[in-house]
């Protein structure tokens, strides 16, 4: 049980950090008294400066303690990690990270969707997988990389899912053909070949 009270109350430091640690007064105020016994627990180490914490803070922090609450082991497992890997970072690092985690907050709700489903299959494969998909992305070009973030923003899930099929099923020599045609298309050429897909999803 304190091993347990130790790592909800560096999961709230996680929270804190990653969304900064300013203290504002806000008009709207989630008063400490309010909170479950539970919430508390989790959110203990904030008890001190909760009044001075912004509404909507107060309302990712009340929420993150509830989502604790309903985590499995394995989901546990993963913020404490994530926790170990917040610490090893740098400022800098830190700072980029949050950075990201804004952008990710400002996109349109479609577009988050589809990073939590890339993001959940990616943990889903197993670790050889997953590094090999690592080093193919570290070894590619600013241009390369570039190419694969327009693929996953042109292209819906199931237009993702035929097009992998036909090039696990291409030969090696047919793959590279089909990587260079796409590289060397004209906007409307790729607007063609992305409307013959549409019809062969609307046929399947």
């Amino acid at each position: 049980m304190k091993n347990k009270n130790r790592l909800l109350r560096l999961i709230t430091l996680v929270c804190l950090m990653l969304m900064g640690n300013t203290p504002i007064l806000a008009e709207d105020s989630i008063r400490w008294d309010s909170l479950s016994e539970k919430e508390k627990q989790v959110l203990k180490p904030m008890q001190g400066s909760w009044e001075q914490l912004p509404y909507k803070r107060q309302q990712r922090l009340k929420k993150g303690a509830n989502n604790w609450e309903k985590m499995n082991p394995e989901q546990r497992a993963r913020v404490k990690k994530r926790f170990q890997q917040w610490q090893g970072m740098s400022h800098e690092q830190r700072q980029r990270t949050r950075d990201r985690f804004d952008k990710f907050r400002n996109l349109p709700p479609e577009r988050r969707k589809e990073l939590r489903r890339l993001y959940h299959w990616y943990q889903s494969l197993p670790p050889e997988r997953q590094k090999k998909i690592r080093e193919r992305w570290h070894g590619m070009t600013p241009q390369q990389r570039q190419g694969a973030r327009n693929f996953v923003r042109e292209f819906s899930h199931e237009e993702r899912r035929l097009i992998k099929k036909r090039m696990h099923d291409a030969s090696p020599q047919e793959r590279k053909r089909m990587r260079e045609r796409w590289r060397n298309a004209t906007p409307q050429q790729r607007h063609k070949y992305k409307q013959r897909l549409k019809r062969k999803m609307r046929n399947n």
